[in-house]
């Protein structure tokens, strides 16, 4: 497995290193739609609106205010009011229990609804674009002109586009008690940000020469005529999986949609400080994950997915349960020195004496390689430093950062045999620091 995965690596990592920027398209030929789905987002969806509407002038924001328990819609009525009238590409999307706190794409499905209702029959829905950010998203000021490009929806056979994800504060030390947690939480958010722009993103890069590039829950452009395709009867194109970006991927490319991802634009999103906060986060994208294992025979059979299309989008399927098996094989030759020293110990330094602990050093190197690697590349192509040993400790830090994944399977795995598929919110660091209450699914 480890040598396997080490291969994967080193086939990603040339095409990431190698890609160049592509010319850009004009927005002005497309209609875009923001839709920011909000669940007690007061802390933070003011300066979100307030970015938006002054960057993307022309384009139309969509607030879903998911019956939050803060004064979310009311901020968002607040920034509405302009001059003494009302901001018309500015939309509030208020929904309420039963039907509200559902879930993100029950929320991004009621957004999806109003803008269907709004536009009306006559619309060119091939040049309409929705984009879907977070509440604490900073799509970057190009992103509309990147998308439009030729090879993006210039093309109109492209039915959604993936932007880059960065941490925007990733620089920004975190406030705390001691030194030593804002050091760790500073790292942490180094750390997811180095996951998106070298490991994440090479991925991403490897996947157009599979067809099979993958959306992300913020910075995801769909064309409304993909959306329209897939939505059926209920007019829901987003399903009920943790996982409701990949998910919606899965839908556009056995509908017979291309998918796009582009490095040239970004969209920025807070990092977690928290550890405890993270695992909450990996543990919904995972069981996210399993649930979509539903969708196997569905990508299996599609003729609109090559065979190495429905490969690599199996490979990453399997990926949890993956982990799960490999939590229980990787320490079995340790649990087995471990024995063999308890019995016999001078037999067990014979042994290594003679040689076997060069295995050792592989089988180590096979385990960790395949993540160290990121360090340095990050810390030269994203940091533009050359520091290699400050690279090969990050490199480090984010292999230790990626078993955590084995944690988080395990966690998924219980709330999935429980039966616990509720959607449980990540709290926003400065959710954290104001001290909100943010309830959590159970």
């Amino acid at each position: 497995m480890s040598v396997a995965f080490l291969v994967y690596v080193v086939v990603i990592v040339v095409p990431y290193l190698r890609r160049k920027p592509a010319p850009v398209g004009d927005p002005a030929d497309f209609s875009w739609h923001f839709f920011v789905p909000c669940r007690d987002e007061e802390v933070v969806i003011r300066e979100t609106v307030k970015y938006l509407r002054s960057t993307f002038r022309r384009a139309h924001v969509w607030v879903v205010d998911d019956d939050s328990d803060d004064r979310t819609a009311r901020v968002v009525r607040s920034v509405w009011r302009r001059n003494g009238g009302y901001d018309p590409n500015l939309h509030l999307v208020a929904r309420q229990r039963p039907e509200a706190r559902t879930g993100k794409g029950d929320a991004l499905n009621a957004a999806y609804r109003e803008l269907d209702d709004w536009l009306g029959p006559d619309a060119d829905r091939d040049r309409v674009v929705v984009v879907v950010v977070d509440a604490d998203g900073r799509p970057a000021p190009n992103c509309l002109e990147v998308c439009a490009a030729d090879h993006l929806f210039g093309d109109e056979t492209v039915g959604a586009v993936q932007l880059d994800v960065r941490m925007s504060n990733f620089r920004s030390r975190p406030p705390g008690r001691t030194w030593f947690s804002r050091a760790f939480g500073l790292k942490l958010a180094q750390l997811q940000d180095l996951e998106f722009r070298t490991a994440i993103a090479a991925i991403q890069t490897s996947r157009g020469f599979t067809g099979t590039i993958s959306m992300g829950g913020n910075g995801q452009f769909t064309r409304l005529s993909a959306l329209d395709s897939i939505a059926g009867d209920e007019l829901a194109p987003w399903r009920g999986s943790l996982l409701e970006d990949f998910e919606l991927g899965v839908h556009l490319l056995t509908a017979g949609w291309r998918t796009g991802f582009t490095p040239d634009s970004h969209v920025a999103q807070e990092g977690l400080y928290s550890l405890r906060r993270f695992l909450v986060q990996r543990t919904r994208w995972g069981q996210g994950t399993m649930q979509c294992m539903r969708y196997l025979r569905r990508i299996w059979d599609s003729p609109h997915v090559s065979t190495l299309g429905a490969a690599e989008m199996m490979y990453y399927l399997a990926q949890p349960w993956m982990q799960l098996l490999g939590s229980l094989l990787y320490p079995v030759p340790f649990v087995m020195l471990l024995v063999s020293t308890a019995g016999d110990p001078g037999q067990v330094w014979t042994w290594f004496t003679g040689g076997a602990w060069i295995l050792f050093a592989i089988y180590g190197s096979f385990g960790l390689l395949p993540f160290v690697v990121w360090g340095p590349i990050y810390q030269m192509k994203c940091l533009r430093s050359k520091n290699i040993f400050r690279g090969l400790g990050m490199g480090l830090l984010y292999a230790a950062y990626i078993y955590t994944f084995y944690i988080t399977s395990w966690r998924a795995l219980f709330r999935l045999v429980r039966g616990r598929n509720g959607w449980a919110k990540t709290r926003r660091n400065t959710e954290a620091s104001a001290g909100v209450k943010v309830a959590l699914d159970s």
